[in-house]
This record gives C-alpha cells, structure tokens and sequence, in this order.
C-alpha cells in the first residue's frame, strides 16, 4: 500500500544556479587538480576571499612533487662530475649549481602565492590570515598551520568574500 506524497515531502532535487566554475573570488569545493593549479595562479597575490580544501591540498601535492623532481634533479647532476677532496669533503659536480639555481627560482616563484594560498585557507575555516605567520614558530607553527588547513570549511567565513564586478 503507497501513501500519496503531498507537495511537501516530494524529494527535490537541487539544481545549481549557474554550470561550470564557480567565480574566482568564490571557493571552488571539489576542485580538481588541473583547476586547483589554474586557479592558483590566477590568484597570484589575492590575500582576500577564501579558498576550499581541495584548492589548498592539490596545490600542496603539486609543489611537493615539484620540490622533490627539483631534488632529484639536482642530487643526480651534482653526483655527475662530483670529486673528493684530499680531506675527505665531497665536492659535488657543476651540474648541482644548475640545480640548485633551479630550486631558488621555483621557491621564489611560488612564495607569495603559497602564503596568499595558505591565508584564503584560513579564511575558508574562518580564522584570521594572520594566523599563517604561525610558521615562523619553528615546527610546532607548521604543525599547528597543517591541522587549521584539515578544518572544514566554516559558512562564517563568508564574510572574508569581496565579490568582484
């Protein structure tokens, strides 16, 4: 035996407001990580807003895995050419420079935005930006800064949004 449904108890189903891509001042929930990077870059020096967990951690992912290619790099062009001295001391080959130079200009390439990435996090969490100073506490900073990234997202933290046009 079925029971009728009045209007009230039909199941809905909800319908987005607009397809695609949320704009750039708005968090992208679910973002992949071709968008995570496009956004990431797109956002360069945007200290405002907020930014969704999947944003934050699939750029952390990408700037690890760079990091460690970097290394990797670097170790195997340095171990090239590399000698010893009389005293013991290795001396790495020429080809640890160019590594090394490549790992200075990537750090300095992805700083501000990392930091810029790492604030509209917070403020995704509704914590102040000004929390991401917290890393210039050694270690328990970065650690304290990980767990804060984990948060869920807050609805508060809407009111660091400044929609654009």
């Amino acid at each position: 035996m079925s029971y009728p449904q009045y209007p009230s108890q039909q199941q809905q189903s909800y319908q987005p407001a607009t397809a695609g891509e949320p704009p750039l001042w708005a968090p992208y929930y679910g973002a992949t990580l071709p968008v995570a990077v496009q956004r990431f870059f797109k956002k360069y020096t945007t200290f405002s807003g907020r930014a969704s967990r999947s944003e934050y951690w699939w750029w952390a992912l990408v700037a690890f895995a760079v990091g460690v290619a970097l290394n990797i790099i670097t170790s195997v062009a340095g171990a090239a050419g590399s000698t010893v001295t009389a005293d013991g001391t290795p001396v790495p080959g020429p080809g640890a420079l160019v590594g090394g130079i490549l790992l200075i200009i990537w750090g300095l390439a992805v700083i501000v935005p990392s930091f810029a990435l790492l604030v509209r996090r917070l403020h995704d969490a509704n914590l102040s930006g000004w929390l991401a100073l917290l890393i210039l506490v050694p270690f328990l900073g970065a650690l304290a800064l990980v767990v804060m990234a984990i948060l869920p997202s807050n609805p508060a933290g809407q009111r660091f949004d400044r929609p654009v046009g």
